[in-house]
């Protein structure tokens, strides 16, 4: 077979396979090693400890995936702001740990198959609650609103509340202790993340989680532009849903980490 013909037999699978040739499928199942952004600070989907290993929810599932193809993890750690950034600069193959789908990220990647919807809502101090229970209470200049810098939490105050005083944080897990210690007011985050939280501090309550402020999806984020890999994914996560291993991993993680 010429160059030429092989060249062009290449090209055609490629066109009408959706990317086949050009699958970062074949190269994970070529170099065995699947890259996973995550962020670390998201009880209880992804939580760097202090020995360095990663754990929570999306962290077993992405174990389950790499076991599935076979391969190797290489974590490449990241934070809310520089995600996006992070994921095309550092060539990841997927990032998990309670990834929101927004339309800002749907521009540069794609997302899996839907693992959760609930939305935004706010975590308060209990005793701050009657006087902080509405959108019009908290969107005031007195009330200090923080929120991770660069996420989908930081949108949801900047759309919803452009009046309170914005706080932004890089380290989303020491923002708890800033509202016991009256740091902060309020935090805007996903009815997850406010339910689990004011387990683990009981001074804190999370307002109306049966009424989002936004409504919102998390899936796990994978490049845009790679039909094969996504489908690959999405299969093995349809399969972990269907037979109910999901689920059980998540109220395993989460009430393991609530304690």
């Amino acid at each position: 077979m010429t160059h030429a013909l092989r060249f062009f037999l290449l090209l055609s699978i490629s066109i009408s396979g959706g990317g086949w040739a050009q699958s970062r499928l074949d190269r994970i199942l070529q170099q065995g090693v699947l890259k996973v952004c995550t962020t670390g600070d998201y009880r209880p989907y992804s939580f760097l400890r202090a020995d360095g290993r990663y754990e929570g929810i999306d962290i077993a599932m992405a174990q389950s995936l790499a076991d599935s193809l076979p391969a190797r993890i290489q974590w490449v750690p990241t934070t809310w702001k520089s995600l996006m950034r992070d994921f095309s600069a550092r060539d990841c193959d997927i990032a998990v740990g309670g990834v929101s789908v927004t339309l800002d990220r749907q521009k540069r990647a794609s997302f899996s198959l839907v693992l959760s919807v609930e939305g935004k809502i706010p975590l308060v101090r209990c005793v701050d609650r009657p006087q902080l229970h509405s959108i019009e209470q908290m969107n005031q200049s007195a009330v200090r609103i923080i929120a991770p810098a660069g996420g989908s939490n930081e949108a949801v105050v900047r759309k919803h509340l452009p009046r309170a005083t914005l706080m932004l944080s890089h380290d989303n897990a020491a923002i708890f202790q800033q509202l016991v210690d009256q740091k902060a007011d309020v935090m805007i985050t996903d009815v997850e993340e406010a339910l689990f939280q004011q387990q683990r501090y009981p001074s804190l309550c999370a307002v109306q989680p049966h009424v989002p402020i936004q409504y919102g999806e998390k899936a796990y984020m994978l490049p845009r532009d790679d039909s094969v890999w996504k489908r690959y994914v999405d299969q093995w996560l349809h399969l972990h849903q269907a037979d109910g291993s999901y689920r059980a991993l998540a109220r395993q993680w989460r009430a393991a980490t609530a304690g």
